[in-house]
This record gives structure tokens, sequence and C-alpha cells, in this order.
């Protein structure tokens, strides 16, 4: 039982996803502010499924290279966003990617690696795309974007620590906790 709490824990988080999407108009200039701003759930649950499914399909040393993407990823979409460059779909592009997270946690070791690569890095650019977008024009961005990073880089590192546990159990807790990513994900699509 006891091995089962952390999986029904995340599970719950993922389901009770409320309006929780993380750009609306928040502080944008400090460090604390970028700390802060991946704790919404959309990025919460985007971030720590990439740590999980990178160690539930990369071996070694390799399991880095899903956070690194990703990171790059959202760094490079951060800087393009805050030079002006976005589209009106990035809030729901956003939820749809921790649809495909989920889906990606439930198909982890058949999806192929370089695909679940490109998925991970194209998830990492639009949220990072959202966070340079949402930077008014005298915004402290190397801040901002150093808590983001730091923050998303901790979401990863919960993912990739938890992920040997997690996949220890039965399949169908697995399964349920892949659903409950993907399925956090339509909730977050309903209310953009």
């Amino acid at each position: 039982m006891k091995r089962l709490v952390p999986a029904t824990l995340f599970a719950a988080a993922a389901l009770a996803a409320a309006p929780a999407m993380a750009h609306t108009g928040h502080d944008t200039n400090t460090l604390a502010a970028g700390l802060a701003h991946p704790l919404g759930l959309d990025h919460l649950l985007a971030m720590v499924a990439v740590g999980l499914w990178s160690a539930a399909a990369l071996q070694g040393a390799q399991r880095l290279a899903g956070p690194a993407l990703f990171m790059a990823a959202l760094l490079g979409g951060a800087v393009a966003g805050a030079a002006g460059v976005g589209h009106a779909l990035v809030e729901p592009a956003i939820a749809a990617s921790v649809v495909v997270l989920g889906l990606m946690l439930a198909f982890a070791r058949r999806l192929p690696v370089p695909a679940g690569l490109l998925l991970v890095a194209v998830a990492g650019s639009l949220h990072g795309l959202a966070h340079g977008a949402e930077l008014p024009a005298a915004g402290g961005f190397a801040g901002y974007a150093l808590g983001f990073l730091a923050a998303t880089a901790l979401l990863h590192a919960v993912g990739l620590a938890a992920a040997p546990r997690l996949l220890a159990l039965p399949a169908v807790v697995w399964r349920a906790l892949s659903g409950g990513v993907a399925l956090a994900g339509v909730l977050l699509l309903t209310r953009v």
C-alpha cells in the first residue's frame, strides 16, 4: 500500500486539474517569479512527465537527454517569445502537450526514442514560448529565465527519481498514472 501513495497522489493532482494555467499576468521580473512559474498544473505535469518518460524509455546516461532537450527547447522558445514570436493558440497547445506527454508515458517503451525526443522538444518550445511571450517590454528576462529553468530541472529530477518505484508497481498503476496525466491535459484544454 505504501508503494501506491506516490502514484495515487500524482494521479489525484492530475485529475484535480483546476483552471491552473500558468500564464495569467503574474510577476515576470524576478528569479523568485521564475522559480514559482512552473508550479502551475500544466507545467508541473508536463515537466514531471518528461522525467518519468525519460526514465522509462531511455537507458543509463541517456535518461538525461529528455530533460536536457526539453530545457534547451524551453529556453529557445522563451527567447523567441520574448522577441515577439508567438501565436494565439499557445495555451491550448500547452494543454495538448500535457495530453501527448501522458500518452507518451502510457507507450513509453513502444514509442521510438527519436519520436519521443521530438515530442519532448516540441512541448518544451511551446512552454518556453509562453514564458517569453508573457514578459513585459522592460521585464527582467535573465533572472526570470534562470528561475524557470531551475524549477524545470527540479521537476524533471522528481520524475526521474520517482520512475523506478512507479515502474516497479503493477502495470495498471502506470497506466492509471499515464491516463491521469492525459486526462488532466484534456481538462486543461476545456478551460482555455
